[in-house]
């Protein structure tokens, strides 16, 4: 077996479930040899990928934040403001040493003889070969290569700029120009009054509305300002900030999900106040969809909203007959002005970095896979993968899913084995299968067409994707590895001379 590229974990993806779980490894498993293989020149993942204007978290980062380090600062945070707690903890944990950039992996080989994964990545220097005993895949859950792009009808005869938010260029100048966002996600929520003092015009085009909440986005809001008199410890402030934050999500979905129309109305009538008297809040801002069942935008200080009382932003809700000149010709039959038109639809999802798997010579197809408590897969053994949640933070189930895998790590050490692998009972193979992202309870664009990348989910334990975290935080962090399904065996070296 090779000794220089040889670890006991190789990780790969350094944004933020990489990072996190390289400092839960050292901090649990501090005698584990590990590295980490990133794609790009830098760290950071989404925060450093993603350039456009007033690029920023779409969940707080309160609960965003790792649980070793607590965040202090606005719920909604910038990108700068997120890579500059990123590079604090990767300087704090000592984790760029461990770090490989540069390395995209294309394929990786699981040999039962020698109980270790084989990792190839092109690198500016030609292929890279490196062995691993674990995989721990933190490599996100979206193409890095490419969003979402449809193509519209006579793009060609349009005379201005088209960009996608993922590849935004760094020299392009919005000012005094007329741009038009299509979208109606975080995306285009985000980049619209983020451009509006200096564009000619903005508007967001979508063909259906989205739920919006605002937030109030002050780094000392009235309750902490409170707590702060009180001589109330920093580190307690912000504990009891994230349960606040955590409880008011918590009754927000469960009220979503119980009693739609509810929420749904409440939801309609904050958008009502925020907007200027007698704006059409029923074409713009009403969904036909129940809430939370698409991703619900956070609005820091309501941010999109003043952007229209203000005048300097419009939103209009129509179909793309085709693209004109000068703009877009609506299904209305009206044209909007364009010099820039930015095309925010969305993201692609990748089914585990889009890596060509294979277990001794046989290749994976992960579409026919089965995910283990949403954490490893069907008979891919010492795999373990992050997809954290999607109506909490993405972090949240990141932290959690590290500490299972390190516990996981120290029980086969202390049994003394070195294979670990999910694999269904004779009596879950006839179980219904699901998408890993049910479409019934959650169904975005980029869900739905994304779902066939990824491995699938049962309806019978331990083959569910959860996707709750006030109920993992408790079940992963007890569950037992003796339940029938994790085969433990490839018995280490001493053990097998004995």
């Amino acid at each position: 077996m090779p000794q220089a590229d040889h670890y006991d974990l190789i990780i790969i993806g350094a944004g933020v479930s990489g990072l996190g779980a390289a400092c839960h490894l050292q901090a649990a498993c501090p005698d584990k040899r590990f590295v980490i293989l990133e794609g790009r020149d830098a760290k950071g993942g989404t925060w450093d990928l993603f350039r456009f204007p007033g690029i920023r978290s779409d969940s707080d980062l309160y609960t965003y934040g790792y649980d070793f380090k607590p965040w202090h600062g606005q719920p909604i945070a910038t990108a700068p403001e997120i890579m500059a707690y990123l590079d604090e903890v990767v300087t704090e944990h000592d984790i760029e040493r461990h770090i490989r950039y540069n390395h995209w992996v294309t394929d990786a080989s699981w040999s039962t003889a020698d109980a270790c994964w084989t990792v190839r990545a092109n690198t500016a220097e030609g292929e890279a070969t490196l062995t691993a005993s674990f995989l721990f895949m933190c490599q996100g859950y979206y193409s890095y290569q490419n969003g979402y792009r449809p193509v519209f009808p006579n793009e060609d005869a349009f005379k201005g700029t088209v960009v996608h938010p993922q590849q935004w260029p760094e020299d392009l100048d919005y000012r005094g120009k007329r741009m038009v966002v299509i979208g109606s996600g975080a995306t285009a929520a985000t980049i619209v009054p983020a451009v509006a003092e200096d564009v000619a015009s903005v508007t967001q085009l979508q063909r259906s509305p989205t739920y919006y909440i605002s937030l109030d986005n002050s780094v000392e809001d009235d309750m902490i300002q409170e707590l702060r008199a009180l001589d109330v410890p920093k580190e307690w402030i912000h504990g009891i900030k994230k349960r606040k934050i955590l409880e008011f999500g918590r009754v927000l979905t469960e009220r979503a999900l119980s009693e739609p129309e509810a929420v749904a109305q409440e939801l309609i009538g904050l958008a009502t106040a925020s907007l200027p008297e007698g704006y059409d809040v029923e074409t713009h801002f009403t969904p036909t969809y129940g809430p939370w069942r698409e991703r619900l935008c956070l609005l820091p200080d309501g941010d999109l909203f003043g952007a229209i009382r203000s005048g300097k932003a419009s939103v209009v809700t129509d179909d793309i007959r085709r693209f004109v000149a000068d703009g877009i010709e609506l299904a209305s039959g009206d044209v909007l002005p364009a010099d820039i038109v930015v095309v925010a639809t969305g993201i692609e999802l990748c089914g585990l970095g889009d890596i060509a798997f294979d277990v001794d010579g046989a290749a994976v197809s992960i579409p026919d896979t089965f995910t283990y408590k949403g954490v490893m897969i069907s008979d891919m053994p010492n795999l373990a993968w992050i997809f954290g949640y999607i109506r909490s933070s993405w972090t949240l189930r990141s932290d959690l899913i590290a500490h299972y895998v390190c516990r996981l790590l120290k029980h086969m050490d202390a049994n003394g084995l070195r294979q670990c692998t999910p694999r269904l009972r004779p009596g879950d193979r006839g179980m219904n299968a699901k998408a890993f992202i049910d479409p019934d309870d959650f169904a975005p664009g980029y869900i739905r067409r994304g779902a066939p990348r990824l491995p699938k989910q049962g309806d019978v334990e331990p083959w569910t994707n959860c996707q709750d975290y006030y109920a993992e935080r408790d079940t992963l962090a007890e569950a037992s590895f003796d339940d029938g399904v994790l085969m433990f065996d490839n018995p280490a070296e001493e053990d097998r001379a004995a």
